[in-house]
Parts: structure tokens; sequence; C-alpha cells
């Protein structure tokens, strides 16, 4: 019995923590997106954490603007301040997607009223200091999910953003580098792969990541080298998570 009870627990965990779609995703349909349509030509979605970031988020657009690829930034709310809102006006004016990012795994604590309630005013804060208000898509903390936060995604008309099977950044053995990063993503992107990187750090909103600037400068080379095309998960103020056409 004990066998039994332990695949169900671990059956319980991923379905709350796995890394790409899982029961919880299953369950909640097409509010869940973890791989994009495939389009012609076939894209790819370059996807940002945790900024906006004073240290790297503006060389990390410098990079976007001289390729001419538009991305996701996935940002979080106490990250944008008085200081940070001008990066979130570049972001919008060079056609990049904005869109709600959470700091702690806490967020799995809330009801679907308080998580709908924050996640609202964290768009409104946005729409406030940047001048236009984010696509309605969130990516949680680590991937962290429960129930509730679909109920809450639901009532709001947001979508939940994954990510491809090993196209993040993170490392938890060894300190990120662009060239981890490069060998890591650049092999397995596929048509359709949303990827990960980060440019800020929840806890560390200073603290440069100039891993991120480098590995993005020599990722695009690459993967445009292998036919692929780049888009956004989203477009700005719409409710249907599409490909922006951007190359």
């Amino acid at each position: 019995m004990w066998i039994v009870a332990v695949f169900g627990i671990g059956v319980l965990v991923l379905a709350h923590t796995a890394p790409r779609p899982f029961l919880l995703d299953k369950m909640a349909g097409d509010r869940a997106v973890w791989h994009m349509p495939r389009t012609a030509p076939p894209t790819v979605y370059l996807t940002f954490d945790d900024g906006p970031n004073p240290s790297t988020t503006p060389d990390l657009l410098d990079v976007l603007a001289r390729e001419r690829v538009r991305a996701t930034f996935f940002l979080i709310d106490r990250h944008i301040t008085r200081e940070t809102a001008p990066i979130v006006r570049r972001m919008f004016a060079e056609g990049h997607a904005v869109a709600l990012h959470s700091h702690s795994r806490r967020y799995m604590l809330l009801s679907a009223d308080q998580l709908a309630s924050t996640l609202t005013a964290a768009a409104d804060r946005i729409e406030a200091m940047a001048g236009e208000r984010p696509c309605r898509a969130f990516r949680p903390h680590a991937g962290w999910r429960n129930g509730e936060m679909y109920i809450a995604l639901r009532r709001i008309d947001h979508k939940l953003i994954g990510w491809g099977w090993m196209l993040w950044d993170w490392n938890w053995f060894h300190r990120r580098t662009a060239d981890s990063i490069v060998k890591r993503l650049s092999g397995r992107a596929r048509a359709g792969d949303i990827m990960v990187m980060h440019d800020g750090d929840e806890s560390a909103p200073f603290e440069d990541q100039r891993q991120t600037v480098e590995a993005t400068a020599r990722l695009i080379p690459i993967l445009r080298g292998r036919g692929l095309a780049f888009g956004t998960v989203c477009q700005n103020a719409a409710s249907t998570i599409e490909d922006d056409g951007s190359h």
C-alpha cells in the first residue's frame, strides 16, 4: 500500500509543479498554453522572466532591436518603479509583448478571488505607469500552479503560459552562463516552442543577468540559421494567445 501512497503523492506534486503540461493543465483546456501552434514560417517564442531590471533589460532590448526580433516579457509587479517604468514603456514602443509574472510560490495560497484581484491590480498598475495594458497572460513563479489559479485566470480571461521541455536557462547544479544557455536551447528548439530566460531575479531586482543578454545575441542567429522565425506569445490587450508574425 505504501507504494500506492507514494505514487499518489508523487502524481499530486507533479500536477502542481511539473515543468511541462500535466493533469491540471489537461483539465484547464485552452486556459493552459505550453506550446504554440505551428505556423509558416516555423516560429519560436523567446520569453524573459523576472524583469524589468535596469542592469540588464535595456541591453537585452538593444540586442532584440538590432536583430529585429520581438519577444515576450513576464514582469514582476513590485519590480516596476518610477526608475524601471521607462523600460516597460520601451518594451511596448518596440512591439514586444508584456505579460504578468509572480515573484513567489505563495500565489498558490491565494483564493481564486484574491488572485484575480492581485493580477488585475498588477495590470492596472502597469497601464498607469507605462501607458499600455499587458496582454492577458500570466506565468506563475517556477511554474507552480493549482486549481484555484486556473479558476482565477478564467474569471479574468487570462491564460497561463508555460514553456517547452528543457527550454529554460535555470540550472540547479551550475551557475548560469551564456555558453550553457546556448548549448541547452539552440539544439532543442523546434517550431512552436516557448523558451524561457531571465533578465531579472525575483529576489535581486538589480543583479546583472549578463548571461541572458549574451546568450540571446548568440541564439538568434543560430535559430535563424535553422530556418526559425520569432514571435510573441500574445498580442497586447487581447485575450487570444497567438503569434504576432514578427521575424
